[in-house]
């Protein structure tokens, strides 16, 4: 495996007392180039989209199943409720700390072993004899995903030339389109014609062809020889522990004091990781996130409007389903198809702003589609409030998914284009972070808010009026982007 100079080399050649003072510097090491011709990067991103198919089919396909794994454990609410809790517990916490992996030991490597834990833990879930064991193979799916997703994108943005990876990434955001029309509808045919076993069973060829195409079709990466700080690991480890698992358990315990006192922790701990990163180097220690990462004016930009997103994306049909469903009668099945135009598309307009991301200054484009998605939450706020017929809504949501495709490729490209290689992995997993705690937060906050309007204003007001809360955080996404810096 192809390696970079001597890490100590490197190190030596960067200690001065500036770079002390801020932790690190950007590695000068001179990588071999990994882009490829664009033929054979594209087999690799087909590859490595697969992973992310399966990965987003998992959420969607769970959400399905939920009832009918409770009744057949005869389980409580909470308890199965852990299975996709748990699931995304351990998706989280370890971010950090497996993109830096990525760097280390290489991202093929890490991908293949992320799916191949995945997979592990989809057979350990259909085989379950207990709940308590389902949970604990959803955690193991979880670690899985956890594993291999910042790969995806850190191999992607190495892949393809800096004037394709707009492009790459629309392609990449259709992925998640198509698990979002594709996961409901197997989710359900899978357990009305056999049972609950076979949503995670279906996933197991999808992993078994990820592992094969990617061991034919995505090149070994440069590895960067690292003596990471175990300190920094456990600190992160815990401390985001802390923070995810009192968000996650914050609307059932009702912001219960303990819940403030685990925030306090996880979050005193986090400032403490930072610190322990801004004195690696006088340690003699590699920074598991290179602060200089957020000098970079764009990538601070980019991880503060990827929180935005993830807070939007993962929320937002908890109000719309409830209207729907308990305000409006209508079945699962039926309401699922008044949102279906918002991942159709998002489906046709992905890869349209996937090229005009590798032409326009990628502010332009974001400002556009947080403006469009602003406006279409407005919208859906009055829609609902004001009880109008659901079918306004499905036009509504339409646009939503047009700004969101305007957003995710150009957000990823823009935040990723001027990280160094042995960077890459590190940056990576901090934008997934990001993202996920982002998404974690939206569940969590939007659920008690939910209780809180609807307890007060009825139904249809009550769950109105939490979307406002999503035009608060898109507001900040669309004022951020304002910011954005056009790269060369």
């Amino acid at each position: 495996m192809t390696t970079s100079p001597d890490p100590r080399q490197v190190s030596l050649q960067s200690q001065t007392s500036a770079q002390q003072k801020t932790s690190a510097q950007p590695p000068r090491s001179a990588p071999a180039s990994t882009v490829l011709p664009e033929a054979q990067a594209w087999k690799a991103m087909f590859a490595l989209s697969l992973g992310f198919f399966m990965s987003l089919l998992d959420q969607t396909l769970i959400a399905v199943a939920i009832p009918s794994i409770r009744r057949a454990f005869d389980a409580t609410l909470a308890e199965t409720l852990w299975v996709s809790s748990g699931y995304l517990l351990f998706v989280v916490v370890p971010l950090l700390f497996t993109g830096r992996l990525g760097d280390r030991f290489g991202q093929r490597r890490l991908f293949r072993i992320g799916i191949a834990v995945f997979v592990i833990g989809a057979v350990a879930s259909a085989l379950a004899p207990t709940i308590e064991l389902l949970i604990a193979a959803r955690c193991l799916q979880g670690l899985g995903a956890s594993i291999q997703m910042p790969q995806t994108m850190s191999v992607i943005n190495r892949v393809f030339a800096r004037e394709r990876r707009g492009r790459a990434l629309g392609v990449w955001g259709i992925i998640g389109s198509v698990a979002a029309i594709t996961g409901p509808v197997l989710g359900g045919f899978l357990v009305q014609s056999a049972s609950w076993h076979a949503v995670f069973l279906i996933q197991v060829p999808f992993g078994v062809i990820a592992i094969v195409l990617a061991t034919l079709w995505v090149p070994r990466m440069p590895t960067y020889a690292r003596n990471l700080d175990p300190v920094s690991v456990v600190v992160s480890l815990v401390s985001m522990l802390l923070v995810v698992g009192a968000i996650q358990q914050a609307p059932e315990a009702n912001w219960a004091w303990w819940i403030w006192l685990l925030l306090a922790l996880g979050i005193a701990g986090l400032f403490g990781f930072i610190k322990l990163q801004g004195s690696a180097q006088a340690r003699g220690v590699e920074a598991m996130i290179p602060l200089f990462l957020f000098q970079n004016h764009n990538y601070r930009l980019g991880i503060i409007i990827i929180s935005c997103m993830g807070f939007m994306a993962a929320s937002l049909m908890l109000p719309i389903m409830l209207w729907l469903q308990d305000g409006q009668d209508l079945d699962s099945g039926t309401a699922g198809l008044v949102i279906a135009p918002m991942a159709l598309t998002s489906l046709f307009v992905s890869p349209i702003a996937g090229i005009m991301a590798d032409k326009f200054h990628p502010r332009n484009l974001v400002v556009a589609g947080f403006s469009v998605m602003l406006a279409a939450c407005a919208a859906s706020w009055w829609i609902m409030a004001h009880e109008q017929p659901v079918w306004w809504l499905a036009i509504v949501v339409s646009f939503l998914g047009i700004g969101q495709s305007f957003i995710w490729g150009t957000n990823s490209a823009t935040t990723m284009r001027d990280v160094e290689a042995p960077i890459m992995g590190a940056a990576s997993g901090v934008y997934n972070t990001a993202r996920q705690l982002g998404s974690v937060m939206g569940v969590s906050i939007l659920s008690a808010l939910m209780q809180i309007t609807v307890a007060a204003q009825g139904l249809a007001v009550g769950t109105a009026n939490t979307v406002l809360l999503l035009v608060v955080v898109l507001a900040i996404g669309l004022v951020t982007s304002l910011f954005y810096r056009k790269t060369i």
